[in-house]
């Protein structure tokens, strides 16, 4: 499924670059010093994170003794700004000239905040109530960080390089999901997990340094009366494209996180997998991330970004078919498993790539941080709410039944892009005039 297929010239602003016929290649961004910078800082922060998601989890399990209950106080700790704050902060941020100063700013933050742990750790002051703080605290900041991102983007990307920076940085993503895991249980089984914290740390001072190489020119801030708190959301509704890819995604979300909130449950009991091999399970998801990753570059120079994006609405949810569809000899269920997650790793990241680099081509300039929030407020919101579904069906109906409806269920989300101008685009598309 290679080749190319040429793709029209896309205009620049005057004094740009010449007219591309065909999107680059990421090895081509990468040879961009300025975009090299960008993406190292997005690596970095990555694989920091996939250490702190295995540290602090177990840093409140064995430092402070939490139970079922706090574990779920600590998770929607850090969860909770994105329902709270993405708005706000979108409408805030695309106001303010500088963006890549409020991402160096986010990075700082959350650095300090996460060298406090091992800090409060030896002080013997580290309890709950602390950690709790610092999820919270760390997320906000993750929420500043994001909507901020939009905007840098764009001054830093061409057009028809959206589809290729998408790439790279979701490639990364992919690889930090492989390695951060392992990287962080070896760092927390050598040096416990309170000082494991600080690599977390360190990643955001790295991530930091590389933001404050780069001096793009940045979208001008956005003007008028009021914050136009609701500005995106009503751009989201007035958009079809937009709105039919948040919709569709917002399905996903919903019954994925059913899906995911049973899971490991049905894996252990039901399948009965030991934690080890559950962890391969997982595993081959990530890998499958990494081959989406590289293979939705090479898909939509051929077929289209529509035709991609649609199949992947598909390719994401219709693996998992397998799970509850498990049975049998121990080594047929695992190679169901083994499947489903790689499978769904595959579509997952086409669909990262191509619903992102969509999205981000459709959004004027001056509605990106505000569009970024609204998004995340949606898509972020729907996520404990699939969670508790799940649950409650869960306890109601059985585990198996319940994963059938989830993994069925999210295939619906295929219609509201099937049925959408999305299916006909061959080539990233024009953004619509400035609102007034």
């Amino acid at each position: 499924m290679s080749g190319e297929t040429a793709v029209a010239p896309v205009a620049v602003a005057p004094g740009g670059p010449a007219r591309r016929v065909r999107p680059p290649r990421p090895s081509e961004l990468l040879r961009e010093q300025t975009f090299r910078r960008y993406w190292s800082a997005q690596t970095v922060s990555y694989f920091g994170d996939e250490i702190s998601t295995l540290a602090l989890p177990l840093l409140a399990v064995l430092g402070t003794g939490a139970g079922p209950t706090e574990m779920g106080y600590l998770t929607a700790a850090a969860l909770a700004p994105n329902l709270l704050f993405s708005l706000l902060a979108g409408a805030w941020v695309d106001r303010m000239p500088h963006k890549r100063r409020l991402m160096i700013l986010a990075d700082l933050g959350r650095a300090l905040l996460l060298a406090a742990v091992p800090t409060l750790y030896l002080l013997d002051a580290l309890a709950l109530p602390q950690l709790y703080l610092i999820a919270f605290a760390s997320g906000t900041l993750a929420v500043l960080f994001e909507v901020a991102r939009a905007p840098l983007f764009v001054s830093l990307v061409r057009r028809p390089d959206y589809v290729a920076a998408n790439t790279l940085i979701s490639g990364s993503r992919a690889m930090s999901l492989i390695a951060g895991p392992s990287v962080g249980g070896v760092l927390v089984q050598v040096l416990t997990a309170p000082v494991a914290m600080l690599a977390d740390a360190a990643s955001y001072l790295v991530s930091a340094y590389f933001l404050g190489r780069i001096r793009p020119t940045e979208p001008a801030p956005s003007r008028g009366a009021g914050l136009g708190i609701g500005d995106g959301l009503r751009f989201l509704a007035r958009a079809p494209m937009m709105r039919s890819i948040l919709l569709g995604t917002t399905t996903l979300n919903l019954f994925n996180f059913m899906f995911s909130a049973l899971f490991v449950l049905y894996a252990v009991e039901e399948l009965g997998l030991s934690p080890g091999v559950l962890g391969a399970v997982l595993g081959a998801g990530a890998v499958g991330g990494l081959c989406g990753a590289a293979l939705a570059g090479r898909l939509t120079r051929r077929f289209g970004v529509g035709p991609t994006m649609v199949a992947s609405f598909l390719a994401f949810p219709a693996p998992l078919l397998l799970v509850p569809l498990a049975d049998g000899p121990t080594p047929m269920v695992l190679g169901m498993l083994l499947t489903a997650e790689f499978g769904a790793g595959v579509g997952v990241m086409m669909l990262d790539i191509t619903t992102g680099s969509v999205q981000t081509a459709l959004t004027p300039d001056s509605l990106l941080s505000r569009t970024m929030g609204a998004r995340r407020t949606v898509n972020y919101g729907i996520r404990p709410v699939g969670a508790l579904l799940g649950g409650a069906l869960g306890a109601a109906l059985g585990v198996r039944p319940t994963l059938w409806i989830a993994t069925a269920g999210a295939l619906l989300g295929l219609l509201w892009v099937l049925l959408s101008p999305v299916r006909g685009l061959r080539e990233l598309p024009e953004c619509p005039e400035e609102p007034t």
